[in-house]
């Protein structure tokens, strides 16, 4: 048997003083803490810049095919639109096709128009204190 006792795994210190801490006063404490703090709020702004950053890009492309989008939608309502004014102009006098298609058209327009206002009412009623 051995007559001295085994080295425990931490050995506590009795002055207080981590295994090679330098002796640091409290001025250069706060200082270290000053500057690791600003390179803190650095990092932090880069990182949100960054976000802000790749967030502007997704908008952007988003908007871009919106746009696109809409456009290819606006350009599909008026072939169809000619198409049935063709269409139509086989049945009756083209003067006519034209004015039953634009009529139809206009019609529509008015009863998107009726809905989009009766959605803003409502919407209006709703936040209304």
């Amino acid at each position: 048997m051995i007559d001295e006792p085994a080295d425990t795994a931490v050995t506590p210190r009795t002055d207080g003083q981590p295994d090679g801490a330098p002796d640091e006063s409290v001025r250069e404490v706060f200082a270290r803490l000053y500057t690791d703090g600003r390179a803190y709020a650095a990092a932090e702004a880069e990182k949100q810049k960054l976000r802000a950053g790749i967030i502007g890009v997704g908008v952007r492309n988003a908007a871009i095919f919106g746009m696109v989008a809409l456009m290819l939608a606006f350009a599909s309502i008026i072939a169809l639109l000619v198409g049935l004014t063709i269409a139509l102009a086989q049945l009756m006098a083209p003067l006519w096709a034209t004015l039953i298609v634009v009529s139809g058209a206009l019609i529509l327009v008015v009863l998107l128009l009726l809905a989009a206002k009766g959605c803003i009412t409502r919407m209006k009623k709703a936040i209304a204190p």
